[in-house]
């Protein structure tokens, strides 16, 4: 029995298929209509050499910017454990840590990105230290230029790729009106693959949709966008998402 009650609410699900199943199930169970429709698929980098050697080498700090990240270094590991200071951008990316038997040693407090991993007084001074990003291809620059300026030698593991998923989306828009509540997306490259796979006939739709995201860069970003209704998220895991839709509901949606 779900703690929550979304009245038979339609939350559209944006993530990538092989990370959505735990929402979507939580969804059902609280009484929503979970409508999975990625908006991201991801990959293997196809030179994984680079990102291997790196993994290997000694860092003073290790920052993980995903799930993804997590799960596409370990692979690259091939069973072995890093070893040294780990850091996770937020409650996600650090639940993937412990599943692969990690303890975390750095995470903001209370925002949940690059910039509240920036606010941390261990992160203030760098001078002389090793830190390894791990990322996806063509990540943000913020955190490791940051860094860079507080005196610390930076590098990028980029452990896997980002690609837009080939999808018809005539279907989802032809039912929108009496299925769609609520959409949510987990990253800025998220909503924007979303509105070019949704077209120009969807962006109506879309934009007069309350739109959850998981930060306040994102809810920024989407309201720059056009967006009529953001709501932000605490965070990118199941339970701060499932939390903002039930608020959301409480509010009277």
């Amino acid at each position: 029995m779900s703690d929550y009650d979304f009245k038979g609410r339609g939350i559209l699900v944006t993530r990538a298929a092989h990370q959505a199943e735990g929402l979507t199930r939580r969804i059902r169970d609280a009484r929503g209509r979970a409508i999975p429709f990625p908006a991201l698929e991801i990959a293997a980098s196809e030179v994984p050499q680079r990102p291997r050697e790196l993994l290997r080498q000694h860092w003073d700090l290790i920052i993980f910017v995903s799930p993804n990240a997590v799960h596409h270094a370990q692979k690259l590991l091939s069973g072995r454990l890093l070893r040294g200071t780990l850091g996770a951008v937020g409650e996600a990316t650090a639940a993937a840590l412990r599943h692969y038997g990690y303890s975390i040693d750095l995470m903001p407090r209370n925002r949940y990105d690059s910039e509240g991993l920036l606010l941390l007084p261990q992160l203030q001074q760098m001078r002389g230290k090793r830190v390894l990003i791990v990322r996806g291809e063509g990540g943000r620059r913020l955190l490791g230029d940051s860094l860079r300026a507080r005196g610390a030698e930076v590098g990028y593991a980029e452990v896997y790729r980002r690609l837009a998923p080939e999808v018809d989306p005539a279907p989802l828009l032809a039912r929108w009106g009496e299925e769609v509540d609520l959409v949510s997306v987990t990253s800025v490259e998220v909503m924007q693959n979303l509105i070019v796979l949704l077209g120009e006939q969807g962006w109506p739709l879309l934009r007069r949709t309350p739109l959850l995201v998981i930060s306040e860069r994102m809810g920024e970003e989407a309201e720059r966008r056009g967006f009529e209704t953001v709501l932000i998220s605490t965070g990118a895991d199941d339970e701060s998402i499932m939390s903002a839709i039930q608020a959301w509901i409480g509010e009277g949606a």
